[in-house]
């Protein structure tokens, strides 16, 4: 600073306050001139208020109004571009056309956005081509290969660098990591690995119950893969319903089974997915086919009579060992064992005493009875 009532004979005084004086800026008070103490960063702070003021020395007496002026910090390229965060999380449909925007990821510069280019920054895609490529002004990430496929490559790493003076050489420049995944959508159909199944179950099960699975598979995940099956034309004998926790066919017993009466059952089973996608049903059959063969084995069943119950009148004075009638059972498995007859009827005016025995299947009276119209259940 220079004052025109400084003659330069050393009776002029100068004073600076205001932002910084003393501390940040010094001035000589013989001279006037003013020196910056340290460096000074714009970011931190980028203009200076200050008043210099012009005194006698002797009577310090002010010889001319303060004087206020500014002190602009000059940007300097110093400050690199930073991302929010070292790591981000993105995602976009598999199949997406080429150019889908998948997420925006952009830095920020601390130096002077209204001087040159110290702050203009240029994107470009440092690691994930040729799947993705970025807009180079605005940072956005788009798809740059048509038909990604989740089921062949599911997570994808991409680096974006932001480099400022608009991406010239000696520009500074940061880095961010995107990590992209692809999600599912239903361009796979259900396909049974094995087309033919077999189930054995025994003839003694009951209606409703459980007599086999199959699985059919579905790369797709979540409500993609959920499948449905049904019996091609329905099944008076057996039903398949899905579980829908893994996603199995279930085959349940509608009508109760005879192994004597028929051994082996077999029916077509359809597998389709419950929801589809339009865009990917074209020329492709989500559906599939297996055939299922299920085989009845024998349980040994207890002889059966052919009536029941027997009623047979005896007169009372009937002897002992007299013949009083016949029973009959057979045994209803294919085998057709002999059947054995055992009596254990009880005299109900005698506890503890047998009157019937069997000799094969004829009724033998035992001793000799008291009462009328006895009958037993075969």
């Amino acid at each position: 600073l220079h004052s025109n009532a400084d003659k330069g004979d050393g009776t002029v005084k100068y004073v600076l306050t205001g932002d910084g004086a003393g501390t940040l800026f010094l001035i000589d008070e013989k001279s006037g001139d003013i020196h910056a103490t340290k460096r000074l960063d714009r970011e931190e702070k980028a203009m200076y208020t200050l008043h210099a003021k012009v005194l006698d020395r002797n009577t310090n007496a002010e010889l001319e109004p303060d004087t206020e002026f500014n002190i602009k910090i000059h940007d300097i390229n110093d400050n690199a571009p930073r991302f929010e965060k070292e790591v981000f999380y993105a995602s976009v449909p598999e199949m997406s056309e080429v150019g889908t925007s998948v997420v925006t990821v952009t830095a920020t510069d601390a130096d002077d956005q209204t001087y040159g280019n110290s702050a203009k920054l240029v994107y470009s895609i440092l690691q994930g081509q040729p799947y993705f490529s970025v807009d180079s002004e605005n940072g956005t990430i788009k798809t740059a290969l048509p038909g990604m496929d989740r089921e062949v490559k599911e997570h994808y790493q991409v680096v974006i660098q932001a480099k400022d003076m608009a991406g010239q050489m000696g520009g500074l420049s940061g880095t961010t990591t995107v990590s992209i995944t692809l999600s599912d959508v239903n361009d796979s159909p259900p396909r049974f690995a094995n087309h033919s199944f077999r189930v054995t179950t025994v003839e003694s099960t009951e209606i409703g119950g459980a007599i086999g699975r199959i699985k059919a598979d579905d790369p797709d995940v979540g409500h993609n893969a959920e499948m449905e099956y049904s019996i091609v034309g329905g099944h008076d004998t057996f039903n398949i319903i899905t579980d829908q926790a893994t996603q199995e066919g279930v085959i349940i017993i509608k009508k109760a089974l005879d192994y004597e009466s028929k051994r082996d059952y077999d029916f077509r089973v359809e597998v389709k997915n419950t929801y589809l996608d339009a865009r990917f049903i074209h020329g492709v059959q989500f559906k599939d086919y297996a055939t299922v063969k299920v085989t009845v084995e024998d349980v040994d069943e207890p002889p059966v009579f052919a009536r029941n119950p027997y009623i047979i009148e005896v007169h009372e004075d009937t002897a002992a060992g007299s013949f009083v009638g016949v029973v009959l059972a057979r045994d209803p498995d294919a085998d057709n064992k002999p059947v054995k007859y055992v009596s254990q009827n009880m005299d109900p005016t005698q506890a503890g005493n047998n009157f019937l025995g069997f000799y094969g299947s004829e009724l033998i009276l035992t001793k000799e009875i008291r009462v009328w119209n006895i009958s037993f259940t075969s």
